[in-house]
């Protein structure tokens, strides 16, 4: 047994949850599929899975692990097709989503670079800060901002992303400086809706332990712009990426608070449904959104937030 057969039974059952639909999915005994986890946590000598009759669950361990592996299994899976199609033509209508705010800066303005070098594809790209069903709205891929829920969805990091907690300085004069976060309690905190993709909280470092704030204030909105536009008003508190408040941080527009509990960074993400078949129009995309935001010179860049594209969603 290779260790990639492990790795990949691994993120299988780590995905779906059940030996034995994994093993059916594969056409192999669940028991067969458990030798392969044994085998692997045997090697690396750490639990990853806790299996009891009812159900299978991450430890810690495991829940790092996974994303590593989901994606190497991406990158491989994409180097693959890199060799074994050659100069081969993508073609087809590639489906694309991204979060509106992060989307419109560096996601829209790249689409029209990538479809020059691609000219047989069509590109539709819908920006949303809900999170997209993928497969029920047939999604080729998505970029995600932040943590990933638990899922059978495949991922491959693209960037680390860090977030800052800000306030315009009016604002911080009127209702004082927050010098812990669970002061934020007393504070107007501006946060995304319960239907948007920022579900867990605003995240500290707190003690070395990374925990998440649920804050709460008069004012939510689904739009992260809408969001970014009322703390640069001086309504609130707000915890944004640093590649959207960075130019206003800079100017003196906004001023971040917190930052001795700055979390370590989460992830920008692309996600898709499968890594084996993957078509070859998206394993280029993931590759030239990877290849571009490792550029050092890209960030600096800073698009304009309301650059136009262009492009219908």
């Amino acid at each position: 047994m290779d260790r990639f057969t492990q790795i990949e039974s691994f993120v299988a059952v780590a995905s779906r949850g059940s030996l034995t639909a994994v093993g059916h999915a594969q056409g192999m005994a669940p028991a067969a599929i458990g030798r392969h986890i044994d085998a692997l946590e045997a090697r690396l000598g750490v639990k990853l899975l806790l299996r009891t009759t009812r159900r299978i669950t991450l430890t810690p361990e495991g829940s790092l692990f996974l994303e590593d592996c989901q994606r190497l299994l991406g990158e491989i899976a994409a180097s693959e097709a890199r060799v074994s199609q050659g100069s081969a033509k993508a073609s087809g209508h590639l489906r694309l989503t991204a979060p509106a705010g992060f989307g419109r800066r560096h996601v829209a303005p790249l689409v029209p670079r990538f479809l020059a070098q691609h000219p047989d594809l069509e590109i539709s790209l819908n920006l949303s800060d809900r999170i997209v069903d993928i497969v029920n709205e047939g999604v080729d891929c998505a970029v995600r901002v932040g943590d990933l829920p638990d899922s059978n969805l495949v991922s491959v990091r693209l960037a680390d992303n860090r977030r800052l907690c800000v306030a315009a300085p009016a604002y911080l004069e009127r209702a004082g400086v927050p010098r812990d976060p669970n002061e934020l309690a007393r504070h107007e905190c501006l946060t995304l809706s319960s239907d948007a993709s920022q579900t867990r909280g605003w995240a500290f470092s707190i003690g070395g332990v990374v925990t998440h704030v649920r804050p709460s204030g008069r004012l939510n909105c689904s739009d992260g712009q809408v969001l970014h536009d009322w703390c640069v008003a001086g309504l609130g508190l707000a915890w944004r990426s640093t590649w959207e408040v960075e130019q206003e941080v800079a100017s003196g527009q906004l001023r971040s608070v917190l930052d001795e509990f700055i979390a370590p960074p989460n992830g920008i993400y692309a996600v898709f449904a499968h890594a084996k078949l993957l078509p070859l129009r998206v394993r280029l995309w993931i590759d030239f959104l990877k290849n571009t935001y490792a550029e050092a010179s890209y960030w600096d860049s800073r698009p304009e937030p309301r650059a136009q594209t262009g492009l219908a969603t």
